[in-house]
């Protein structure tokens, strides 16, 4: 029985097992197995890194922004109106048969955005080019899932459980849980909260059939087993993801509405250019960008060029984007803008910036 069937035949089980209290070790397990064959699935063959089957492109600009969806949503278009580089666009399906970059220029930064091939059902399995897809979907910031809005949530319910089996998690945070596998002295179980939907016997079964016998767990909040299983797999990737509805001038206005009071949802249409600001403003957010300009002793303040930092960047981070050695000879510097209580403020290393600050570094 090959991993496809093996992973079939556990699906199957999960789906006709009741859950309840007597069933819930079984389950955990079963998941627990699934993981492991969908986890040995996404391991790439030895004879596909020979043929150069993958199509990464290498990062750059300040974010990498993957756009995924199925054939025919309007991927191709939304690059070509976003960028100035010309994805082939048509009617037919699978128009687009590798990865094309290009770059959205706004508020100061370059943003890479991926137009990758469209998915179809069963990609996580390798069907279609599903897993390069997949692949190069992990790299990104933050995903934009392009779905057809004449289509109903039958795009957005598909694309999720792909995304899911290959061990992305959509707008989620990664589960509080420390775990460490050792060397001897058996399982040192421990909870800060009340646990409801796992226990320790639970964990232990989990735990014995990825032939772990010796760890330490500790949970800082009430998980699910699947959430332990992500954290012992380790290889899971938390990114925000925004679901974009294209084709919105094709459905009524009720339709529109409720698509756009979905939480991370946009409306657009790519054929009447509508909402494609608000568009990227909430995209703005989502990579968590911010600009910083900088300012030399005695002159004005050079806006024209701006420093593209992550939100939480501290004046360390600025230094570092500067020049490597400037943190080194670094004696103070004097901060204007919503991060200081004063303008200027003179701060050290430690002060962490926000959106459009001004800074101007003194050294030793």
């Amino acid at each position: 029985m090959g991993i496809l069937e093996k992973i079939a035949e556990i699906e199957k089980e999960i789906s006709r097992t009741q859950k309840n209290k007597a069933t819930e070790y079984h389950l955990g397990l079963l998941k627990a197995k699934l993981a492991k064959y969908r986890a040995q699935l996404l391991e790439p063959s030895k004879s596909a890194g020979a043929k150069g089957e993958g199509f990464d492109v290498m990062k750059s600009g300040d974010a990498r922004v993957a756009l995924i969806g199925f054939p025919s949503v309007g991927k191709s278009t939304f690059l070509s109106l976003m960028t100035s580089t010309e994805s082939e666009a048509a009617s037919y399906e699978f128009t687009t048969l590798t990865c094309i970059p290009g770059v959205i220029e706004y508020k100061g930064a370059n943003i890479q955005l991926l137009d990758l091939p469209g998915i179809i059902e069963g990609a996580a399995q390798g069907k279609g080019r599903g897993r390069q897809v997949i692949a190069v979907a992990r790299t990104a910031d933050v995903v934009i899932m392009m779905l057809d809005a004449t289509k109903g949530d039958v795009q957005r319910v598909l694309l999720e459980k792909e995304l899911e089996s290959v061990g992305i998690r959509l707008n989620r945070i990664k589960p509080n849980i420390y775990f460490k596998p050792k060397k001897g002295g058996g399982l040192s179980f421990n909870s800060t909260v009340p646990l409801t939907q796992c226990s320790e016997k639970l964990v232990q079964l989990i735990l014995h059939e990825y032939k772990i016998f010796n760890a330490e767990v500790l949970f800082r909040e009430d998980c699910t087993p699947d959430e332990f299983i992500d954290v012992i797999v380790g290889n899971r990737v938390y990114m925000p993801c925004l679901y974009v509805y294209n084709k919105v001038d094709q459905i009524s206005i009720e339709e529109v509405d409720r698509l756009a009071h979905r939480p991370h949802s946009v409306v657009i249409s790519c054929g009447m250019k509508l909402n494609l600001d608000y568009l990227l403003e909430t995209l703005w957010e989502y990579l968590a960008l911010i600009c910083i300009y900088t300012k030399k002793r005695g002159e004005r303040p050079d806006f024209n060029d701006a420093i593209i930092m992550r939100r939480g960047a501290s004046v360390e981070h600025v230094c570092h984007r500067i020049h490597r050695t400037l943190a080194s000879q670094f004696k103070y510097a004097l901060v204007w803008g919503t991060s200081t209580k004063y303008s200027p403020q003179r701060v050290g290393l430690t002060h962490i910036m926000e959106h459009e600050d001004v800074i101007q570094i003194v050294k030793k």
